[in-house]
């Protein structure tokens, strides 16, 4: 398999690049999607579009800041590419910008007095659209590569503006992870979506999200090949899994506890 064109198109010194393209696509449509969501449960739609945009503000700061520390080793050399064209063009790291995501997210919904539990519910589902969106630009532009294959799924990078933009290895079949991750998320939409019509308790739509996208995110790290997502417990894992890890956590917490506490109150009645 080929790779796609970094750019959608190049008018003089004008390019349309599709990674930033299909973000923004993810990202309105997610915005959007929320809204409706958070409507079926009881929620302000207004609140929740602004609660979505201050999500993806807040989701791009983080992955900028997690994919600096991560490559610390680098920017600590050369400090003024901190906010060099290259690294904000970078994809950062989306570990990153979910926690900060969350973090920005819970001050706005205390602030609001929203439900902060099935707020969360209402933007799990729009959250794995986006980002399933979003990997395929990353699959467009070359970061986010996996390791050296032989699988007949393999995908070869040839563009040359894939290594100008991520130092993306050329003319190597490597595992498609972003395509991977497209899919997983994908597919965690449709679950979601399903959960949350099905939901028997607060909580149970975004700890579903964090256990299953903390788990897809853990096992996929032992296929990437790019660089840059830190090293924990002597290299025994990198990072990202250690975030991983502990997204699975607190689904764990979430959806055990609410399953525990609904089923108290079903022995008291």
């Amino acid at each position: 398999m080929r790779d796609m064109l970094p750019h959608l198109l190049d008018i003089g010194s004008f390019h349309l690049q599709t990674y930033g393209l299909l973000v923004a696509i993810g990202a309105i449509g997610g915005v959007i999607l929320s809204a409706r969501l958070a409507q079926t449960q009881g929620i302000n739609p207004a609140l929740a579009s602004q609660l979505g945009l201050i999500a993806i503000l807040s989701g791009v700061l983080g992955a900028k800041v997690l994919f600096v520390l991560l490559n610390w080793g680098f920017y600590s050399r050369h400090l003024v590419e901190i906010v060099s064209v290259a690294t904000l063009q970078a994809g950062g790291v989306f570990s990153g910008g979910l926690v900060a995501a969350l973090m920005a997210c819970t001050v706005y919904i205390r602030k609001h007095h929203l439900p902060v539990l099935r707020t969360a519910d209402a933007f799990a589902p729009a959250l794995a659209m986006g980002h399933a969106i979003g990997r395929l630009g990353c699959f467009a532009v070359g970061c986010c590569y996996g390791r050296p294959t032989t699988h007949f799924w393999g995908v070869t990078f040839t563009n040359p503006l894939a290594g100008e933009l991520s130092g993306t290895p050329l003319g190597v079949r490597m595992e498609p992870t972003q395509l991977f991750e497209a899919a997983i998320e994908a597919a965690n939409f449709l679950i979601l979506l399903w959960v949350l019509r099905k939901k028997r308790f607060d909580g149970q739509v975004i700890g579903t999200y964090l256990l299953l996208y903390g788990s897809a995110r853990f096992l996929l790290e032992f296929l990437r090949g790019d660089p840059g997502r830190g090293q924990f417990l002597g290299g025994a894992m990198s990072g990202t899994q250690l975030i991983a890890f502990c997204l699975v956590m607190a689904g764990c917490l979430i959806t055990s506890q609410r399953l525990l506490a609904s089923f108290v109150h079903k022995l008291a009645h």
